[in-house]
């Protein structure tokens, strides 16, 4: 009788241990399967979004130029030009254009020619695989900035800052971004000691702004809005780690943190321009980078603007501003700070 009862017994904990096993593993494949359904989509968001298209490009005069030839950081061969000042003897000092995603150096014409005009020296380039500069390797351009884009902006600045001292002028540089050549630039400041003042125009960070896509089009592909609606802010960061990193090998390089750069850059004086009404970068990806750079810093958000689209609502204000900033923090002059941006947005050490 007791041997039959141990028997059972032993059944009963076997079956019982199966039974765990089993239901361990069903749980377990369902949050692979789970997972795996927001992966693919978190990096269709990552890989597949679209930059918005800017429809007014062909409105700007094109502009001309010495055209060179240069290297990158990691010796890619890029396009350049030189837009020089009237006045060579009066030149207030250097400035490199940084173009945004899917354009290319002449991209600058609706930015540059005013400070061209004011005495600032231009130089303008491609990106690697935009316009007519080389793409080595596996690399794919995405909008998002990455280490091959901060090098293509030093190798810029290595370029521009020999020219300097070999003419005798102080190598001291400005740099000019547009949304990920911003970013781009900024990057790039954070590293170089040379670059004196930064302007961007639509720059994100990169991590910061796919979580909020991430969060904003989850709704659309999710079917259970308890889930998705309660996703922990651990949660999104395990998402994005995982996405960056099945992300970079296949575009053959990394993506940076802005953000992170902007917090160990070397204080120099940045000005954001972000618009009101930008769809893509919102506001608040401005106002953090805004926040996490070292003094003197500016923002200057555009009622109305889209992304990218200040220079076009507010052309004026908008060459103004960018002149303003550059005769202060790079040639060194006597400008009201007002001029560059409003107190209420405006914070100097």
């Amino acid at each position: 009788m007791l041997a039959l009862l141990a028997e059972d017994f032993w059944l009963f904990r076997h079956w019982a241990a199966i039974a765990i096993t089993l239901t361990c593993l069903s749980l377990a494949a369902f949050l692979v399967l789970w997972m795996g359904r927001y992966i693919r989509i978190c990096l269709n968001i990552f890989v597949d979004t679209p930059p918005p298209v800017l429809g007014w490009a062909a409105d700007f005069p094109h502009v001309e130029g010495e055209e060179v030839r240069f290297r990158s950081f990691d010796g890619t061969s890029l396009r350049g030009m030189h837009l020089n000042a009237p006045n060579r003897a009066a030149c207030l000092g250097a400035i490199i254009f940084c173009h945004e995603y899917g354009s290319d150096m002449y991209s600058c014409a609706r930015y540059a020619r005013p400070l061209v005009e004011a005495g600032f020296d231009v130089f303008t380039f491609d990106f690697r695989a935009h316009g007519q500069s080389s793409n080595p390797g596996r690399y794919r351009p995405l909008q998002w900035p990455s280490d091959k884009d901060m090098e293509d902006v030093l190798g810029a600045c290595a370029y521009v800052e020999s020219l300097l001292a070999a003419e005798g002028r102080p190598v001291e540089v400005g740099l000019f971004g547009i949304s990920r050549g911003g970013g781009a630039a900024l990057l790039a400041a954070a590293t170089d000691p040379f670059v004196k003042a930064i302007v961007c125009d639509g720059a994100f960070n990169t991590q910061t702004t796919l979580v909020a896509l991430m969060r904003r089009w989850a709704s659309i592909f999710a079917r259970v809005k308890l889930v998705y609606e309660n996703h922990s802010e651990t949660f999104w960061r395990s998402m994005l780690w995982l996405i960056l990193h099945l992300a970079q090998p296949k575009m053959g390089c990394r993506y940076l943190s802005v953000q992170r750069a902007l917090r160990e850059m070397k204080p120099r004086p940045v000005l954001f321009i972000h618009g009101e009404k930008d769809s893509y970068i919102r506001v608040d990806q401005a106002q953090l980078l805004h926040e996490a750079a070292p003094s003197p810093k500016y923002l200057w958000i555009v009622p109305g603007a889209k992304h990218n689209q200040a220079v076009y609502l507010a052309p004026r204000q908008y060459a103004a501003r960018t002149i303003a900033f550059f005769r202060r923090h790079l040639a060194g002059e006597q400008v009201d700070e007002a001029d560059i941006a409003s107190p209420a947005v405006t914070e100097v050490a």
